[in-house]
C-alpha cells in the first residue's frame, strides 16, 4: 500500500492541517483571555477609580476638595474626629447598624429555615417577597417609611431607623444563610433525630454549627446594608437623629470639604476589613 504524496496546487497537505489546526486553536484561545481580561480589568477599574481617587482626595492640603491634591496631610481626619456633628452622627449610625445586624441576622435567619426546611404552601411567593426590599428603588421605600413613620413619630428615632434597615438588610441575610442551609446535608440533621434529639436540640447541636461561617457572613452584609444607607436615611433623618450618609447629603450641599472625602474614606476602609473577614470566612469553611 502506498501514499499518494501529490497534492492539488494550493492545497495544504493534511499533515500541516492535522497539526496548524491545534496551534491555531491555542493561539486564538490565548488572545481570548488576553482581550477578555483586559476588557474586564478596564471595567473594574473605571468603577473602582471614584473610589480610589477619593482616598488621595482626602489628603489634600487645600479647604476644598481637588484632584491631584495639593501636598498632603491628615487634618481633615482629626478635624472628621474632632467634630461633635459627625462624630454624632457616625455613632448615630453605629448603633443602628449593630441593632440592625441583630434583628437582622435573628429574623433572616429564622425565615431562611422556614424556607429551606419548611413546607409552607406558596413557598415561592414568600420567598420573593422576602427579598422584594432588595429589588424596590430604595428611594420608594424611603418614600413609604416616611409617609408611615410620621404619623407615629418615628422619623429621627432609633427604633425608626432599625425597623426601616431591618426591612433592607432581611434579604441578604436570608440569601446568604439559604445558600448555607442548601449545602448542609440533611442527612446529618435526621441522624440527629434519630439518636433522640429533638428539633431544636438538632439545630443548635447539628445545624447551627455547620451553618454559623453562613450566618456571621450574613450579618456582616447585613452591617454594611445598614451602616453605609443613605437613600432611606434621607427620608427618615430629622434633626435629632441623623446617619453619616444624611450628615454626608448635607454638607455636599452646604459645607463642601475634604472631611467629606475623609469620612468616604473611614466607611471604604470599614467596608473592605469586613468584606475580607468575609472572606476569610469563606476560605476557612470547608476546612472547619
Amino acid at each position: 500500500m502506498s501514499i499518494d504524496h501529490t497534492q492539488e496546487p494550493g492545497r495544504i497537505p493534511v499533515a500541516h492541517d492535522v497539526f496548524a489546526t491545534p496551534v491555531l486553536h491555542a493561539y486564538s484561545k490565548g488572545l481570548g483571555i488576553i482581550i477578555a481580561g483586559a476588557v474586564i480589568g478596564g471595567i473594574l477599574f473605571f468603577l473602582l477609580l471614584p473610589t480610589l481617587i477619593v482616598i488621595p482626595m482626602s489628603l489634600s492640603e487645600t479647604d476644598y476638595i481637588e484632584f491631584p491634591p495639593q501636598g498632603l496631610t491628615f487634618k481633615w481626619y482629626s478635624a472628621y474626629f474632632g467634630d461633635a456633628d459627625w462624630m454624632a452622627a457616625t455613632w448615630f449610625s453605629l448603633k443602628i447598624a449593630l441593632a440592625t445586624t441583630a434583628t437582622a441576622t435573628v429574623v433572616g435567619t429564622m425565615a431562611a429555615l422556614a424556607i429551606v426546611r419548611g413546607s409552607l404552601p406558596f413557598r415561592s411567593f414568600l420567598q420573593a417577597l422576602a427579598l422584594g426590599p432588595m429589588i424596590v428603588p430604595h428611594i420608594i421605600l424611603g418614600v413609604a417609611l416616611y409617609l408611615a413613620f410620621s404619623p407615629l413619630q418615628l422619623t429621627g428615632s432609633l427604633l425608626g431607623f432599625l425597623i426601616a434597615h431591618t426591612v433592607l438588610a432581611v434579604p441578604y441575610v436570608i440569601i446568604t444563610v439559604t445558600a448555607s442551609l442548601q449545602r448542609f446535608d440533611p442527612a446529618l440533621e435526621l441522624a440527629a433525630l434519630s439518636c433522640g434529639a429533638n428539633r431544636l436540640q438538632a439545630f443548635f447541636l447539628v445545624v447551627l454549627p455547620n451553618i454559623v461561617p453562613g450566618i456571621a457572613a450574613a450579618a456582616v452584609f447585613a452591617f454594611l446594608a445598614s451602616f453605609d444607607e443613605a437613600t432611606v436615611a434621607f427620608f427618615i433623618s430629622d434633626t435629632g437623629g441623623k446617619s453619616i450618609g444624611r450628615k454626608m447629603f448635607e454638607d455636599i450641599d452646604f459645607n463642601l470639604t475634604p472631611i467629606i472625602a475623609a469620612a468616604s474614606t473611614i466607611l471604604v476602609a470599614t467596608s473592605l476589613l469586613l468584606m475580607g473577614a468575609v472572606h476569610i470566612l469563606n476560605v476557612r469553611k470547608p476546612s472547619a
